[in-house]
This record gives structure tokens, sequence and C-alpha cells, in this order.
């Protein structure tokens, strides 16, 4: 009797959809407004304003108790709390590998498998991998892309194919790795350990790769191009630089060590900043002055140097506008918009929850969904919808992985397939939709319209379908006896 009470006071699916629907609008108005620098505020007025709608919606009419709603959202921002330490120690990592030497030598040389024969597939796998060891897409198409770009485009390759690899590997690195905080926000949205749902996500990225990696040599083969000796010059200004040593290398390997060894993603994510302050001290000392404002390194400066690269953001002059725009790093805070975003994200979901708006719309699609496979193509086909309706993939993935939570549970599907359906769908195809910050910032970036790399983003187009394939076979899914009532 409790429980069909309980169902009967869930507010209108109509009603529930309302604070969406103002999300939605919000969002256009302010990606109108704002482009790419949506994220530094404009999405988080948006969604504190849609928070707000709920709030008024769910006290006026359903006589909601303000109570409830504040626990709930506490509820979510306590249970996010460990996301965002990750992500500010993802800050840290990406400023210390960066100055330390461990990115520029990666890059150095990766730069040297360029042949124009294999240049799509050397340029997506060179942006897999810087994407991979920053975390960060939009900082490897908008640096060493840039680069690729230039040097593609040289070669005589139309800008469609060079930007669809360069895309391509971006977003594969960004989706699996420790340092991303896609991944991290994904996991930790669903509730996912951050190292299990890497390791879930691999059955359906690695095939996508492989595929993409297939077109783009075929490709490479069959299209007309010249020679690469651009390559060189940006390896020698990364030399000039930073002390490229094989040495520096120990960094990631044991960081990968740590990883392998499953601790925990806080305490391998430390361990790895400290590993890259030893590495900055003993490799590169005056970059760690230059970053301290200092002549030389003595203890002061030297432990004043690695704070500031650790905390704040770091400018290095290579030589190369591309190349010190690659270098450049942005430290601990560069992680407070997307911090501030997460809690603001946090909030809403935790009005939509405690109002059981949330629940009421999850209830539509308990109605259809009743085996994996559909459960899947829903949880993909929301991921795209949200990208298409609120133009951010943070809060497409934030959405997608709330809305679907509870239905899982019921289902007795794992949280770990879900956490990976709203990658294959939110995260990778967010750089597809025009309008959508990802697009908008990329197409400006690289200088090539959406709508002309579109078709040839492979990894991004076959994940969603990988993802529906996968499901389909139901290949290491497994199902819970004791679904949630």
């Amino acid at each position: 009797m409790n429980a069909k009470r309980t169902e009967e006071r869930l507010p209108s699916p109509w009603v529930s959809a309302v604070p969406l629907a103002v999300l939605t609008v919000l969002l256009y108005v302010v990606i109108r407004c704002f482009g790419g620098d949506a994220i530094n505020g404009g999405s988080q007025i948006a969604l504190l304003s849609a928070a707000s709608v709920c709030v008024m919606l769910s006290i006026g009419i359903y006589r909601c108790r303000w109570a409830v709603l504040e626990e709930a959202i506490i509820d979510n921002i306590r249970a996010s709390a460990s996301a965002i330490l990750i992500l500010l120690l993802i800050g840290a990592i990406a400023g210390s590998w960066m100055v330390s030497g461990v990115v520029p030598t990666l890059i150095c040389y990766g730069l040297h498998i360029l042949h124009p024969s294999f240049f799509l597939v050397a340029s997506c796998l060179i942006c897999a991998g810087v994407s991979l060891m920053t975390g960060s897409s939009w900082t490897t198409i908008a640096t060493i892309g840039v680069a690729l770009m230039g040097i593609g485009q040289a070669m005589g390759f139309p800008e469609g194919w060079v930007a669809g690899a360069i895309i391509s590997g971006a977003y594969f690195g960004d989706k699996i790795s420790l340092l991303s905080d896609t991944t991290v926000l994904a996991s930790s949205t669903v509730g996912v350990p951050v190292f299990t749902h890497i390791r879930y996500m691999l059955y359906t990225t690695v095939p996508s790769m492989l595929v993409a990696l297939a077109v783009f040599a075929v490709a490479g083969l069959w299209l007309d191009h010249g020679t690469a000796e651009q390559t060189g010059l940006y390896a020698d200004a990364l030399r000039a630089t930073f002390r490229i040593s094989p040495w520096l290398l120990l960094v990631p390997l044991a960081t990968g060590l740590l990883i392998a060894r499953k601790l925990p993603a806080i305490v391998t994510l430390f361990a790895a900043a400290v590993f890259a302050c030893v590495a900055m001290l003993a490799a590169q000392p005056g970059l760690v002055a230059q970053v301290a404002g200092v002549a030389e390194t003595d203890f002061l400066s030297g432990f004043k140097g690695v704070l500031m690269t650790l905390f704040g953001p770091t400018s290095l002059a290579t030589g190369s506008p591309v190349l010190d725009e690659l270098v450049a790093t942005r430290g601990m805070a560069g992680m407070l918009n997307t911090v501030w975003l997460i809690i603001c994200a946090m909030c809403f979901g935790g009005v939509m929850t405690g109002s059981g708006m949330l629940r009421s719309l999850t209830a539509i699609f308990l109605r259809f969904v009743r085996r994996t496979f559909p459960a899947v193509a829903s949880t993909v086909g929301a991921g795209i919808f949200f990208n298409l309706c609120t133009a951010d993939q943070y809060i497409s993935i934030i959405l997608s992985g709330r809305l679907f939570r509870e239905l899982y549970a019921r289902r007795g599907l794992e949280e770990r397939l879900l956490s990976r359906s709203v990658e294959d769908s939110a995260t990778v195809c967010s750089v597809l939709v025009p309008w959508n910050s990802c697009g908008m910032t990329q197409a400006t970036v690289l200088g090539v319209s959406t709508f002309v790399y579109m078709p040839y983003c492979v990894f991004n187009l076959v994940s969603p379908l990988m993802s529906l394939i996968v499901a389909a076979a139901g290949w290491k899914i497994r199902k819970n006896n004791n679904p949630v009532r």
C-alpha cells in the first residue's frame, strides 16, 4: 500500500520534463553567447536556474519539503567528493608531467614515426598517446592536433581526413585515460570505481579504435601525399626547450605498475605527481627556475617552482607558438571550472532525484526496457540526445548516468555497463554535434567545419555502434540475480 502511495505521489512526467526543457533552452542560449567558454560559468548558471525551477515546481505543486531536496543535494555532492579530489590531482599531474619533460619526451619520440604513407595512422596514434597521458582531448587537439593539421595539409591530405584522424585519436586517449575528467565524471556519476570503468570500456573501445586505424591505414595508402619534413622542426623545438631522455619514461612506467597493482585511483595519481616532481627537479632544473621566476634553482626556488607547477598555470617559451600552447599547463586551478560544473550539476541532479522527477522520467523507460540490449540502446540514444539538446558533454554524461542508474538496478544490470554505455555515446559523440561546445571548439581550433570532419571521425562514429553490437552479443555482460525492486 505504501509503495502504491509513493508511486501516486510521483510528479507527472510532463511536469518532470519542464526542468529539463528549461535547462535545454538556457544551455542553447549560453552556448550561442559563450561558445566553448560556456564551461567557465554560463553552463553552471543554467544548471542552477533549472534546479530552481525544479524546486519551485516541487514545493509549489507537489508540496515537497525543502529539507528533502536539500538532503538529496548534499548526498549527491558527498558522492562526488572523491571525483573532485581526483580532478584536482589530475590537474597537478598535467602540470608536473609537462614541465618535467615526460610528455614532451613522448611527443618527441612519437613525431619520429611519422611517414607520409602512414601519416593518418600515425596522427591518430600520436594524438591517442598524448591524450592518454594528458587526459584531455581538447588540449591534444588544440596543440599537437593543430601541428598535425598543418603538416597534413602541407602533404596534400584532405582536411576532413586529417581532422578525423586527430579527433579519433584524441577522444580514444581521453576516453580510457585515468587523467580524463570525463572518464572520472562518468564513473563517479554512476558509482563505479574508475579502474573498473576503464577496464570494462576496453571491450568496446579497443575494437572501435582498431576499425578506425584500419580505415586510416587504407586511406593513407590510397590518398595522394607529399613529404613530412616539418615534423623535425617541432622535435627540434622540443629538444631545445626540454631535456629529452628515455629515463623520463620511467615516470609513466612506474605509474602503469601502480595501476596494474589496482591501487586506489587517488593513491596512484598522488604517486604519479610525486614521481614527476622528482623527475622535474632532476631533469629540468632550468625550467623549474623559470616557473619560479628566478635565475638559478636553490632549495626554496625549486620548492616554489614545483608547487607553482602543481597548483597554477605555467607558460614556457619554445620558439614555436603551436608548441608554446602545447607545453602550457593549468595545474589544479585549471580544474576548478569542471569542479564548479560538477557541483552545480549535482545540485540539479539532487533536486530532480529528491523531488521524484527523475524517477518519474525513468518510469517511462522501465515500461519498455525489459532486456539488456534495449537498456543499452536507450542509454546510447539518451547520451546522443542530451548532446543534441544540452550542447555540453559534461551535462550529457551526468544526465544520462543519473537517469538510467535506477533502471539498470531494477533490471539487474551492472553499473559498469551503464558507465560504459554513457561514455560510448555522451563522451565521444559530443564532438560530432556542430552546436555542442565540443563540436564548436574543435571546428574553430582545427579550422575545419564540423560537417566536413564528421564523416571521417571513424572512432567517434563506430563507438556507439560497437556498444550496441557488444550488448547484442552479450559479451562480458552479467546480470544480477537479485535486482532492486
